[in-house]
């Protein structure tokens, strides 16, 4: 009965978030229905002690990454940065590799720091003009800025300051630049499996007569006019991110050891903080602070008009964002701290190998949560000691421990649900039938990708 509570209680979420109702209303519901059903008079105790605690500790600690990189990814929509990057790649690239030029462009925008959902936006315009030109279906151009956005620069590529990279740093102590090798290696892997897949069906539609089709919803309406921006100039903030974000990974705990305190005033209490753990935190807040500054004086003009509005939908998304997933890392301590659970974690202890166990156990909650971030924060929260405990007794550095549980995470996390999905086929005005079966291939190629990583690492030793 336990463990039936437990799986009724995270199928009740994910149909809640299929059915597009909001996570911060129904995790504490569903939370508290299965310990409603374990133990009526712990409801409230565990509801305050236990999921709230826990949402707040997350907001605590990732809520000033979200709201950087909300207003960082803001300003450089509003200043015409992506605009110009969007213009100057599909010009080198040719408007005959429209899939590559939309991919790669995805790429460099999610790799600097610019949030999932403003590259959804900044990169559609271009995409269907691209692919109308080329007459190419629209319905393949969902699966197309999934490749470049939710794929291997969200948590794949070392140094990505997305929040995917950047929550197994506080579990393992390790940075954003973890296992590098494995890493790019995965990165390749997902790239280049992604692109044969998406030009097999772009050659499978034109085998068949299918061209771009007419009568689409949310058809935008590209001015072709320059935007005055010069590409090396909009570039450069994203340049900076990713080279601070480094410099300070490597400068934070030579400048401040592995713990810090602080005494503010004379006989008063000293503040200690775990740099050691606080690391990669910092530097990813660091570097989009350099990064939004770079933009402000390259751009202020274009930015000072447009700031006010911009920067309040800034902190609304990032709000959102942050507390969407604070609100399922608060269920998955519920869910964690129920009898029904210790079943689940039994069977996944059950999977001799560390690296797979950690992989199935991540992806699996990523995909019934609907979130990449959310599904590892459960998943961390509840069992990143044993994954560190089995990796230690195997000889197994918690960089590769890092690195798996980030690209599992960005597994099966896109499943029809996935609020990063629901946001990408409503902006290109496509339906779940016409578009989800593709991106569920690059879901699948992204899901495979992490157990060829973890074969490459025992085959090879590579971090």
């Amino acid at each position: 009965m336990s463990f039936l509570v437990a799986i009724a209680a995270l199928v009740f979420l994910m149909v809640a978030a299929y059915r597009g109702h909001s996570v911060i209303l129904f995790a504490p519901i569903a939370a508290m229905g299965a310990v409603l059903l374990t133990d009526p008079s712990a409801v409230a105790p565990i509801f305050t002690g236990l999921f709230m605690e826990r949402m707040a500790g997350f907001v605590k600690l990732y809520f000033p990454v979200f709201l950087l990189g909300a207003i960082f990814g803001k300003l450089i929509e509003v200043s015409g940065f992506a605009r110009a990057i969007v213009a100057s790649s599909v010009a080198i690239l040719g408007r005959d590799r429209a899939m590559l030029a939309i991919v790669f462009v995805a790429a460099i925008l999610t790799y600097g720091g610019v949030s999932l959902f403003v590259v959804v936006f900044a990169v559609y315009p271009f995409a269907a003009e691209l692919f109308r030109r080329s007459n190419i279906p629209k319905r393949l151009i969902p699966a197309t800025i999934a490749l470049g956005a939710f794929t291997f620069t969200m948590d794949s590529l070392p140094g990505t300051p997305q929040i995917q990279n950047i929550i197994p740093t506080t579990f393992f102590k390790t940075t954003t630049w973890a296992a590098p090798i494995l890493g790019t290696i995965g990165a390749i892997f997902i790239l280049v499996l992604g692109l044969v897949f998406l030009n097999w069906r772009r050659r499978a539609a034109l085998a068949s007569g299918e061209g771009y089709g007419e009568n689409h919803l949310n058809e935008p309406v590209v001015d072709e006019a320059s935007s005055g921006v010069h590409p090396g100039i909009a570039i450069l903030p994203l340049i900076i991110v990713g080279l601070a974000n480094k410099a300070l990974t490597l400068a934070i705990p030579a400048i401040y050891g592995q713990k810090f305190d602080v005494v503010l005033t004379p006989g008063g209490k000293a503040v200690t903080a775990d740099v050691g753990s606080l690391t990669a935190v910092w530097a990813v807040q660091g570097a989009l602070v350099l990064g939004i500054v770079a933009v402000l004086i390259f751009a202020w003009r274009a930015v000072s008009v447009n700031f006010a509005a911009g920067s309040k939908d800034a902190v609304a998304g990032a709000l959102l964002a942050a507390v969407n997933t604070a609100s399922e890392y608060g269920f998955g301590a519920v869910i964690a701290a129920l009898p029904g659970f210790l079943i689940i974690a039994d069977a996944l202890k059950a999977i001799p190998n560390p690296l797979v166990n950690e992989a199935i156990t991540v992806t699996t909650l990523a995909g019934i949560t609907g979130s990449a971030s959310g599904g590892m924060s459960i998943a961390l929260g509840a069992m990143a000691d044993q994954f560190i405990a089995a990796a230690n007794a195997a000889g197994i550095p918690l960089e590769v421990l890092h690195r798996v549980a980030a690209m599992a995470s960005g597994g099966m996390d896109t499943l029809p649900h996935n609020g990063a999905v629901i946001t990408l086929l409503a902006v290109t005005g496509l339906t779940h039938r016409q578009s989800y079966k593709d991106i569920f291939a690059i879901t699948c190629i992204k899901t495979v990708a992490v157990f060829v990583v973890i074969a490459v690492y025992y085959l090879t030793g590579w971090v």
